[in-house]
């Protein structure tokens, strides 16, 4: 910026030295130097002051060597004193660099108008005096001003860190209790306004201005906490950025403006120049993640769309709409491509040029978004989508920035900048930019979308946005913004403790959270949030407000709703039968219970995976190990590691229990297994609340930033069904899905309310206990809370556990007090809930020490599968090995084997009827034999078997062996393990053979039932067998059937 010579300070003849002895064509610094040989002045006090100065830099370098002495003494190794000269070095330059900015800055501010002058090879007489900038305008006057006020200003901050922010950080925390500000002085340099820009023509009820500031300042907080004897503080900084001040409303009576609204529009650059403990912060690192946070604090306080209001009139009206002002618009930025970037990548020492692995970032004010990396490009492609809300036009920047993924420091490549007015007024901005500080140039497609305050055309909007393809999220039709005021009169916490609310607010799978307002049950928050919607026809806005450090949550989900109020249960005070509440008989468990539904996630395989496998420094390529990370309700899971394939097959499935609380959403990232650290190979997420509404989905999702790979999810959303009678049929489909890497399928949901209970052992006689309930279920386990010193605890806590074999599983219960051990005892088998109405039992159950009741709610649900591909009917018969064509009904025609997609349902006969033919003299097997269509496999299932025969004194000891003829090597035998004489076993195992439709219907299934002959013996005895043609077998049916064994003269051997 260019200033007028009549601006500056002009030297006067008065001004002049007036000593004619002084050239003036010389350096005053000439003036100064002594002659040695004059002898003008004795040399006694400069060579003492010289002896002086040596021996205190010998003392300092002495000072330096204490710590490497005191490593020898200690023995530590020489690695220490090494790390620590690094970091002292580092530390040492990082804190050059930023004196030296100060220093620079200074000058640049004492010395601004003869700088710009030299600048421009011009002394300051020869600028023009029409010289101006009609743009921004200088305000000299208003800098005289702060100038001025900043000494009262040091004085007011002075007292306010004294009165006001010590004493709250001393209550803050007991270890800061003589925590105090030593030193508070703002310095000589004040606050400087470069030019101000005053925007006409905007509105007619505001005055609208932009501050160029610029604060260079020598100013010194000091603080200490004498218990710990800590001190730190600050020692200079730098502030520079644009300060937005919006005068209104313009009012007609004193003081004509009602008030001032200020905030950053863009973030500003902040420099710290630290001292005392936070020296630390000055250590290469941690220096720019301290300045980081910093700005971090300050742009959630004063940039877009954050601001500070000050009111300057009592009762203003529409205060919230000045706080958080309807956004201008909406710039719906696609990020399209790239071309002509630089090169960044070199292998071998730099030898060999590669390439770039460019994303680029696009930022508007606080809002951020990062793109995907496509590897090894110099001419990217990205179709991405993104929409920002705009608040201030003009003043908010679009910026576009390009970097080279690096494992270390990403490289950058350029950068470009955009005024959103320009967006504005063309209303559809499409063109190649090129990018500065780098080569190269970004294509973006941008449009301005405007606000309507009706719905008039939202069926018009939503019918455009469906033809619209978009990602990484689909196009919105409307926003909607919530301006969150104050809360009054919340419950307190137990013991009459003022809580620290915040609040959430959830539409669908975005959340957002306020501040936290500590110590009080009446906050203030006076904060807005801004949501985009998709269809707000059908979205909802979820309000919840939360304790901080606690789980509780206090906002009714359904207004008027008993109880929803209810923080803290306390545990009710035993008085006199006449005031004592009448015993319950049964539960009263909030309208939540029993809602949850059992998530199934099947991971089934991947394509186009990046490699990232490399040898010989990068040269050649390999591929990857990759493996499944799901995220989900606080749980995780693991999928099992494919080696060395891009187009991995996992074929998992895994199982996990969800509530319909939106936000929620499934997280999955895919890795490549390395010895040391899993490299990233893609990332997807999926709304939770999608898969609930649909209750099935089967899609290809594409991994996010990574420039390949698309992941196939089959994801089925579960609900309990209270009735058993399709508990058999789920058993069977559940074994036929079932793959070899997951764990057993649940087959029903159980739901426990834990209420209360009575009549506890007390401790050592007299003192009530402090009771808490354990609930187990298999290898799962929910721990209730601790009541405190009672022997009638009210717990009022539910939990869900996945039961897998509901027949013989059961719940286990144990009451136990803290200090005192076990109190009762009670198990509960599931059998009696299958017999139960509506598969519930809702009563007090007597605990096994005989001394206390507890009154719970268990009730079970059957996981019916919808989507399985296998299609349950009650219909039954046996069948034997040796009457395969007697059945024209059933297996008539050739065998035609459809997809077991979810469209195209199958059937699976319900076995164990009483009308089945007896068995033969050897016995019989029981068989399922099916083809998978979707994985390819032909699937057997051997259950078990019945009377067989009985050659010696005793019963023999079993087991099944399977052969896929004709082939009689390893790799198509199978074999169950051994039961212990028994003449029925049960086996329920299954086996599977990976092979192609075709090839399985030339095949024959041999199947051997078999037992040992003796301990020392390899030779095995041969009970019977039964072999299959699976070409005359039905393999699109999963049927369970008996089959004859029939004897054979080769025993053969296992």
């Amino acid at each position: 910026m260019e200033r007028s010579p009549g601006e500056g300070p002009s030297p006067s003849p008065m001004d002049q030295p007036s000593a004619p002895s002084d050239p003036t064509d010389q350096p005053p610094a000439a003036h100064a130097k002594l002659d040695p040989g004059s002898g003008g002045q004795p040399a006694g006090p400069g060579a003492a002051g010289e002896a002086l100065a040596v021996l205190t830099s010998f003392g300092r370098r002495l000072l330096v060597l204490i710590p490497v002495y005191l490593a020898g003494a200690v023995g530590l190794s020489v690695g220490f004193v090494l790390f620590g000269l690094a970091l002292y070095l580092g530390w040492r330059r990082v804190r050059d660099e930023k004196e030296r900015s100060l220093r620079a800055a200074r000058q640049l501010l004492d010395d601004e108008e003869q700088l710009t002058a030299k600048t421009l090879y011009m002394s300051h007489r020869e600028l023009p005096a029409w010289v101006s900038f009609p743009d921004v305008e200088k305000a000299e006057w208003l800098n005289k001003i702060v100038a001025q006020v900043w000494p009262f200003l040091g004085q007011y901050m002075e007292k306010l860190l004294a009165e006001t922010v010590a004493p709250a950080v001393r209550g803050s925390n007991p270890h800061l209790q003589t925590f105090t500000f030593t030193r508070v002085e703002l310095g000589e340099k004040p606050l400087r306004i470069i030019g101000v820009k005053v925007h006409p023509g905007q509105r007619k009820e505001q005055i609208l201005l932009d501050l160029n500031i610029s604060y260079v300042g020598d100013v010194q907080i000091d603080v200490e906490v004498k218990k710990y004897f800590c001190k730190a503080g600050v020692k200079g900084m730098q502030l520079h950025g644009v300060l937005r001040v919006i005068l209104e409303p313009l009012i007609g009576d004193l003081p004509i403006v009602g008030a001032v609204s200020m905030f950053f529009i863009r973030r500003p650059t902040l420099d710290i120049n630290w001292t005392g403990m936070t020296n630390l912060l000055d250590i290469p690192g941690l220096s720019s993640l301290s300045d980081t946070m910093i700005m971090d604090s300050i742009a959630a306080f004063l940039v877009l769309p954050n601001r500070l209001l000050v009111p300057l009139v009592p009762d203003l009206q529409d205060v919230a709409q000045l706080r958080s002002p309807l956004p201008r618009g909406i710039i719906r930025i696609h990020l399209l491509a790239a071309r002509g970037l630089s090169s960044k990548d070199k292998y071998v020492k730099g030898l060999i040029e590669g390439k770039s692995d460019p994303y680029a970032l696009v930022r508007l004010g606080t809002q951020t978004f990062c793109s995907r990396v496509i590897d090894e490009e110099l001419n990217p492609q990205w179709g991405e989508t993104y929409e920002v809300m705009v608040h201030e036009v003009p003043g908010q920047e679009i910026e576009v920035e390009v970097f080279d993924k690096d494992p270390d420091k990403d490289d950058f490549l350029g950068r470009m900048k955009l005024d959103v007015g320009k967006v504005l007024q063309a209303g559809v901005l499409d063109d190649w930019f090129p990018l500065q500080g780098g080569q190269g140039q970004v294509h973006l497609r941008l449009e301005w979308l405007s606000l309507l305050s009706d719905a008039e055309k939202l069926e018009q909007v939503l019918q455009w946005n469906r033809g619209v393809s978009s990602r990484p999220e689909p196009p919105s039709a409307a926003i909607l913004v919530v301006y969150l005021d104050r809360a009054q009169d919340l419950p307190l916490k137990k013991g009459n403790k003022e809580p620290n609310p915040m609040v959430q607010l959830s539409i669908q799978d975005v959340t957002q959270e306020s501040k936290a307002v500590y110590s009080t049950n009446c906050p203030v928050w006076e904060e807005a949030f801004r949501f985009f919607l998709q269809d707000p026809q059908s979205q909802e806005l979820d309000v919840q407000i939360l304790y901080l450090d606690s789980s509780e949550i206090c906002f009714p989900t359904v207004p008027g709703s008993p109880g929803a109020w209810d923080v803290d249960s306390e545990s009710p005070q035993r008085g006199s039968s006449v005031d004592a509440p009448p015993r319950p008989c049964h539960t009263t468990p909030d309208s939540q219970f029993g809602t949850e539904h059992v998530l199934r996630i099947h991971v089934l395989e991947a394509q186009d995976l990046i490699a990232k496998d490399r040898f010989l420094g990068g040269l050649v390529k390999g591929k990857s190990d990759p493996y499944v990370k799901l995220k989900l309700a606080g749980r995780s899971f693991r999928s099992h590691v494919v080696r060395e394939d891009l187009n991995p097959r996992w074929n998992e499935v895994f199982e996990v229990i969800v509530t319909s609380v939106p936000g929620q959403e499934l997280e999955v990232e895919v890795f490549d297994k390395d010895l040391d650290k899993d490299d990233f190979l893609g990332r997807c997420k999926v709304s939770l609340t999608t898969v609930l509404n649909s209750g099935f989905l089967d899609e290809w999702l594409t991994l996010e930033d990574v420039p390949s790979g698309r992941l196939h999810l089959r994801l089925e959303r579960l609900t309990p069904r209270p009735t058993a009678a399709e508990l058999e049929e789920v058993l069977q489909v559940n074994s036929l899905i079932q793959t070899q890497k997951s764990a057993e399928l649940a087959a029903a949901l159980l739901s426990v309310y834990m209420e209360r209970a009575e009549d506890l052992p007390l401790r050592k006689g007299t003192k009530p206990p402090n009771p808490y309930a354990t609930l187990t279920v298999g290898d799962t386990s929910h721990k209730t809370k601790t009541v405190s010193q009672t022997s009638a605890p009210v717990w009022d806590e539910s939990a869900s556990f996945l039961i897998r074999k509901p027949h013989i599983e059961s719940l286990e219960l144990q009451v136990r007090g803290e200090g005192t051990g076990l109190l009762g005892s009670l198990s509960l088998p599931l059998s009696e809930l299958l017999v139960a109405d509506q598969l519930c039992l809702d009563r007090w159950f007597t605990l096994s020490s005989g001394q206390g009741q507890v009154l719970l709610r268990a009730q079970l649900g059957i996981l019916v599968s919808q989507h399985s591909g296998v299609e349950a009917h009650s219909h039954s018969y046996s069948h034997s090995s040796s009457s395969l064509s007697e059945e024209p009904e059933l297996w008539g025609g050739p065998p035609h084997i459809t997809s077991s997609a979810p469209e195209l349902r199958q059937r699976l006969t319900h076995v164990d009827s009483p009308l089945e033919a007896p068995a033969g003299p050897l016995g019989q097997v029981k068989l399922t034999v099916w083809y998978y269509s979707e994985e390819r496999k032909l699937v057997s299932i051997v259950h078990g078997c019945r009377a067989l025969r009985q050659n010696g004194r005793d019963p023999p000891d079993p087991y099944v062996s399977l052969l896929l003829l004709p082939d009689k090597n390893r790799g198509t035998k199978r074999k169950t393990s051994q039961k212990k004489r028994t003449l029925s076993p049960e086996f329920n195992e299954r086996f599977e053979w990976e092979l192609p439709l075709d090839e399985a219907l030339r095949r024959k299934l041999d199947v051997s039932v078999k037992s040992n002959s003796s301990f020392m013996s390899r030779e095995r005895e041969l009970l019977g067998k039964v072999q299959l043609d699976l070409a005359e077998t039905d393999l699109s049916q999963g049927v369970a059937r008996w089959y004859d064994l029939m004897d054979d003269n080769d025993k053969g051997s296992s």
